[in-house]
């Protein structure tokens, strides 16, 4: 008899503490499938995407380690929103590839909870039709800009204009709570709390 699957989809602004619910999810028995981190292994030296991207966007766009270059990547996409959506067109179908492997991994071995950790959710809506139910983790946009700065003391590199940017990029907090199923507000809760509370969604994600 086979068992029903959940398919979480968690998304978040920065700073929103997103990372954080997808570990605890994870330590209760989920299979977090991370499209950041798969994006990033994409772009990474010898990633599947770094050819096209090349070809297609240039050179400049590879650092000398043959890696993409994030920072360059990053000042052409504030200048032109167009950089984006070609690189986008690149990485998005790998991306899928490889999400769909793991998803499928996860079912073969007989888990019953997969979430899907995206950042770009609500900006990408091909992700809606593949899963149950969205969690948003939310928080007040003071918030964001004040956990990335923190964060930030210990590995410096981005300006409070350069966060505020990247929130301005990124979907509204009207547009994310209005694609959520479940919201979850993460705004002054320690820890502990939010674990508590994970707990009981977990309940209905089949953990």
């Amino acid at each position: 008899m086979s068992v029903a699957v959940q398919r979480i989809g968690l998304t978040g602004g920065i700073g929103s503490g997103k990372s954080t619910v997808a570990s605890i999810l994870q330590k209760m028995g989920a299979v977090v499938v991370d499209a950041d981190v798969i994006s990033r292994q994409l772009t990474a030296v010898g990633g599947a995407a770094i050819a096209a991207i090349s070809l297609q966007l240039g050179p400049e766009l590879i650092g000398r380690d043959g890696a993409m270059n994030r920072d360059v990547v990053r000042a052409l996409v504030f200048r032109d929103p167009g950089i984006r959506l070609q690189l986008e067109a690149i990485i998005h179908p790998l991306v899928s590839q490889e999400t769909a492997r793991q998803d499928a991994a996860a079912i073969a071995s007989g888990r019953r909870c997969v979430v899907y950790d995206i950042p770009l959710l609500v900006e990408s809506p091909r992700w809606r039709g593949r899963l149950d139910r969205v969690l948003v983790v939310d928080c007040l946009p003071s918030t964001q800009i004040d956990r990335v700065m923190a964060r930030e003391v210990s590995r410096p590199g981005w300006s409070r204009s350069a966060v505020e940017q990247v929130m301005t990029a990124q979907a509204s907090r009207a547009q994310r709570l209005a694609a959520a199923d479940i919201c979850l507000y993460n705004d002054g809760v320690s820890l502990d709390g939010l674990t508590q509370i994970m707990g009981q969604l977990a309940i209905g994600f089949g953990l």
